[in-house]
């Protein structure tokens, strides 16, 4: 067995692995939007998005308002706020 045959075979199992988690989420896409639209979600994503946001501040303290407006359209997505 050559190195390309061990690279397609790992190309083969990523592949697979992929599309059983496809279809794994497609099983559970319900639950799953469900839990990203909690207010459990809501709370955690809110407190990742703050230590992010002041960190990216401290960092970059002339983009405050830009990093703001990220930190905002990011929060939009996830939880129920």
């Amino acid at each position: 067995m050559g190195i390309e045959d061990v690279v397609n075979k790992g190309k083969d199992a990523v592949s697979e692995g992929v599309d059983k988690a496809k279809d794994l989420y497609e099983q559970n896409k319900e639950k799953v939007d469900e839990a990203l639209h909690s207010e459990q979600a809501e709370g955690i994503s809110d407190s990742i998005l703050d230590g992010v946001a002041g960190f990216a501040k401290k960092v970059a303290p002339g983009a405050a308002d830009k990093i703001d407006e990220i930190r905002d359209n990011v929060d939009k997505q996830i939880g129920n706020d």
